[in-house]
């Protein structure tokens, strides 16, 4: 690719490191774009956040492309990962300590499936109160960290498929395929009160947005090997 390619756009597929926000991928590849080509300036954003706990897929648009960012948004996105049961955390993954334990004895794979029918199609799902959403002008995140109690509205999203592909409890894999604005942190907590038994999400990986898939996604590796100058 050359300079005026990224001026004028380009979608680029990258699987987001672990422990990276989707904020830090997006500086880093536009630094690296104005660095190998010693281009100025480039507008450089992405389409679609994914938590600093989560690995996959994120699109990132350059150019005249960052016009596409809202439409990008709005595809449907496919996850895989896993849940652990037993219990519960305030963030409803492992960004916080476990603050309730709860019995796994009970859980059998006649239970886990039965459960999963309830969350199809269109749902009301409420955020979970680590999140980056606003509420009178402030972060979620900024209410939970202070402890500061905050009604939260519960959102309509759209699940399309939901499936277990790993029953070893209390670990069970999944896989979803789900609207913007969907939480998979939610629906591991809301899984685990469907089945008697708290649950966290333990891990999680974007596979899909559209017809975007991870299979073609450059690692940081390996877009810097595409670059010319080979600075990294």
């Amino acid at each position: 690719m050359t300079d005026e390619d990224f001026k004028n756009g380009q979608v680029l597929l990258f699987d987001k490191p672990l422990e990276w926000t989707s904020f830090q991928l997006v500086n880093k590849v536009r630094w690296l774009i104005r660095q190998n080509y010693g281009i100025k300036k480039i507008k450089v954003g992405h389409a679609g956040t994914l938590d600093p706990l989560a690995t996959g897929l994120l699109i990132i648009c350059t150019g005249k492309f960052t016009k596409r960012i809202q439409e990008l948004q709005g595809l449907e996105k496919e996850y895989t990962g896993t849940f652990t049961l037993g219990g519960t955390t305030p963030s409803y993954d492992l960004e916080t300590e476990i603050d309730e334990t709860f019995s796994t004895d009970h859980l059998s794979e006649e239970i886990l499936e039965n459960a999963i029918p309830q969350f199809l199609g269109e749902i009301e799902q409420y955020p979970p109160i680590f999140s980056a959403l606003k509420k009178d002008g402030k972060r979620l995140y900024e209410y939970a960290r202070k402890g500061e109690e905050v009604k939260i509205d519960p959102r309509k999203v759209s699940i399309s498929s939901f499936s277990l592909t790993r029953i070893n409890v209390p670990e069970v894999d999944f896989r979803v395929r789900c609207s913007k604005g969907t939480y998979i942190r939610s629906l591991a907590h809301d899984f685990g009160k469907a089945v008697d038994s708290g649950a966290h999400l333990s891990s999680l990986r974007r596979t899909k947005i559209g017809d975007y898939n991870i299979d073609d996604a450059y690692t940081l590796d390996s877009f810097i090997a595409t670059l010319p100058e080979g600075i990294s």
